[in-house]
């Protein structure tokens, strides 16, 4: 029951994901009959599911919120703002009665009631008192609405007379055929001899299997007018998956038991005779062959239909906890470094059969390794969803108008990266909110649109994901920025710096321009660890911004944090992995390069000045370097930056391990990963480096 509670819970929040979506866009297209039928039956699984799982609180809730928009369903009631403000409140409080579950904070009764009470103060007077008939009922299907897909037994069975007063019960069927997929079989066993027919007379009834996501009520509909001339049963024989647990459907003699027209007893004398069921039967009289063509109808058509099903349910898609995809992701981790080791002592053995293997090996285990990262691969839009309820509320409490749109939302990004790219966009969209995008009144006055307008952009970029954020604000004030820094000291009041220099300095620790501190945001409070955020993720930010025109925020992110592509350099005897993604050439660099440089840490590489760190003073580690050293030339930051180390051994396919807390204040290093002879590699974070270097020469 805990697993089926913890399922429900999951689904719960990818629904209320969902109607969170619906409503801001219902907002839009307040007229979208489609985009009421999602929130509806968001609604609709969220309250019947909880109901049956135990959370009773959900279900009572739900059921309210889910009363007062059927009438908006059935188009009782309008779409206005008020509503979809308290529809999203209740969303609100239906998470938090979730997470209550989970030992979070408990939802308040008093604001559930306050969102109630006023949803029922939208409701039109002439509704009020209504009974709601829809969301009362146990089940959508009831309504005449549309719901799963359900099969129907339907035995109409008209009084011979129906036909005198003009009625056509084929024409019934016909119209039950419009329904669904259906199968009618007549009945001919009550047709009288010919001496004694009347031929004005119907002694013909239909047993009808008929699938459809119309319920009862739309059937029992088609027999509204002979209703009290006729023998109308429906039965249930298959709810849409919820009873079935194959494809196979009842035996033949359970269906004659269970539509009356075999007894119990009849069943066992006939299947004690081992003889084919429905000869013995229609052979033994005991039913006609009609009734047991009938049956095999129904047998057949309800195979199908599961079939069908099963068919489309097997080829859409499972639901996996995360744990075991991390989990899977690690063996394959495991495994990649396993398949180091052997290709790496295939080769060292000259072994030409365990080489083929080691091939063999190493090609499946990238394929695996491809298949494992892909699994976690999910599009960024289920984030972006996020932001338009936060630009939503917060231009509303700033009395601002802004207009969030998005781009690029099906681009695919490793699960980890998405969840911890969250709290990064969060703080600078806020900002965009806050001191980016004008009030109305501003941008009216200076000939902008009044409103704002806030685009999140995701876009494949090689083995990185571009991410951009851009406002048509303000734009950034160059001058007040530099200002600022000259005071703070960061920056000489003499220096000339570019506007991307000025620009990154709102990423200096503390430094804000703004001249109060709002409860939302400041631009540049809080940056510094929007960047460190971001270089945690070995992503890059770039700002641009024009002055009344608006600011681009330029996210470069690695498509997985999994498994990477590096390249593997040697210093002494230690090992040390860059990533591949910023590496941009290898240079030599001799003893009369670094004499002619006259000891400052600079390479003229094709008539640029590159400067560069020597990773061996840096690391302290010992013996002699050799004549000719490699320089690594990365791009960082929108700069070249080299790195010199003693050999480049070359690509590594590098999985990542964490260095354990007791590593966490060591600065420059990212992780560590195995090779292929067991020995330890680490990985360098190059930013934190080049951020240490210069922050220890601006000490000097």
């Amino acid at each position: 029951m805990d697993a089926h509670r913890q399922a429900y819970k999951e689904e719960a929040y990818e629904l209320l994901a969902e109607l969170e979506n619906s409503l801001l866009e219902l907002e839009e297209n307040p007229e979208d009959v489609e985009l009421i039928g999602r929130v509806f039956r968001a609604m609709h699984t969220i309250k019947g599911s909880g109901a049956m799982f135990g959370f009773e609180d959900i279900a009572t809730f739900t059921h309210e919120v889910e009363t007062v928009f059927d009438l908006v369903r059935n188009g009782k009631m309008a779409v206005t703002r008020d509503l979809v403000n308290l529809t999203l409140r209740a969303r609100d409080l239906i998470k938090g009665m979730l997470d209550a579950s989970d030992g979070g904070e408990a939802v308040e009764g008093r604001e559930a009631e306050e969102v109630i009470a006023g949803l029922k103060r939208l409701v039109p007077a002439p509704a009020i008192g209504d009974p709601l008939p829809a969301a009362e009922r146990p089940a959508s299907r009831l309504d005449g609405g549309e719901g799963p897909a359900v099969t129907y037994r339907i035995r109409f069975k008209p009084v011979p007379e129906v036909t005198v007063n003009g009625t056509n019960p084929l024409l019934l069927l016909a119209e039950l055929n419009q329904l669904g997929p259906c199968r009618a079989v007549a009945q001919m066993a009550n047709v009288p001899e010919l001496e004694e027919l009347n031929p004005e007379f119907c002694y013909v009834y239909w047993d009808v299997i008929l699938t459809t996501k119309r319920g009862t009520d739309a059937i029992r509909d088609v027999f509204i007018f002979i209703e009290d001339d006729c023998e109308l049963k429906i039965d249930v024989i298959d709810d849409g998956g919820i009873l079935d647990t194959d494809a196979d459907y009842k035996k033949l003699g359970s269906i004659l038991t269970e539509r009356g027209d075999l007894t119990r007893h009849d069943l066992e004398t006939i299947i004690a005779r081992q003889k084919r069921f429905g000869e013995l039967l229609v052979e033994q009289g005991v039913v006609t062959p009609e009734k047991v063509a009938s049956a095999l109808v129904e047998q057949q058509h309800v195979k199908e239909v599961r079939k069908d099903r099963q068919a489309q349910e097997s080829a859409s898609s499972i639901r996996v906890p995360a744990e075991k995809l991390d989990l899977l992701v690690n063996l394959v981790g495991e495994l990649v470094t396993v398949q180091a080791r052997l290709s790496q002592t295939a080769t060292g053995r000259g072994d030409a059969l365990l080489a083929s293997i080691a091939e063999e090996v190493e090609r499946l285990t990238n394929e695996l390794r491809d298949t494992a990262l892909n699994i976690r691969m999910l599009p960024i839009g289920t984030t972006f969803s996020k932001f338009k309820r936060l630009v939503r509320d917060l231009s509303v409490e700033l009395g601002k108008d802004i207009e969030m749109t998005t781009d690029g939302a099906d681009t695919e990004l490793d699960k980890t990266v998405i969840e911890k790219l969250n709290d990064p966009l969060v703080h600078l969209i806020r900002n965009s909110i806050d001191h980016g995008i004008e009030h109305p009144e501003e941008r009216l006055a200076a000939g902008k649109p009044r409103q704002g307008t806030i685009h999140l952009a995701a876009v494949h970029s090689g083995d990185s994901v571009l991410i951009t954020i851009t406002d048509d604000g303000a734009g950034l004030d160059r001058e007040a920025i530099r200002a600022k820094g000259v005071e703070r000291g960061i920056v000489p009041a003499t220096a000339e710096l570019t506007d991307k220099e000025i620009f990154d300095l709102i990423f200096a620790p503390g430094f804000s321009t703004a001249r109060t501190v709002t409860s939302v945001s400041g631009r540049g409070v809080g940056m510094d660890v929007v960047k460190k955020a971001i270089d945690a993720l070995r992503g890059t930010i770039d700002l641009t911004s024009e002055r009344g025109k608006g600011t681009v925020i330029t996210i470069k992110l690695p498509l997985t944090l999994a498994i990477i592509e590096s390249l593997l350099v040697k210093i002494g005897a230690d090992c040390f992995v860059l990533p591949l993604s910023i590496v941009e050439e290898c240079v030599e660099l001799t003893r009369e390069d670094v004499r002619n440089a006259h000891g400052r840490n600079l390479a003229s590489v094709r008539d640029q000045i590159v400067p560069y760190v020597p990773l061996r003073e840096r690391f302290l580690v010992g013996g002699d370097a050799p004549e000719i050293e490699q320089i690594v030339i990365t791009q960082v930051n929108g700069g070249r930056v080299g790195f010199v180390v003693d050999h480049v051994i070359g690509e590594h396919q590098t999985v990542i391990k964490s260095l354990g807390k007791m590593y966490k204040d060591v600065k420059g290093l990212s992780g560590a990963t195995i090779l292929g002879d067991g020995s330890v590699a680490l990985i360098l974070d190059i930013p934190q480096l080049v951020r240490e270097v210069e922050r220890e020469q601006a000490v000097w």
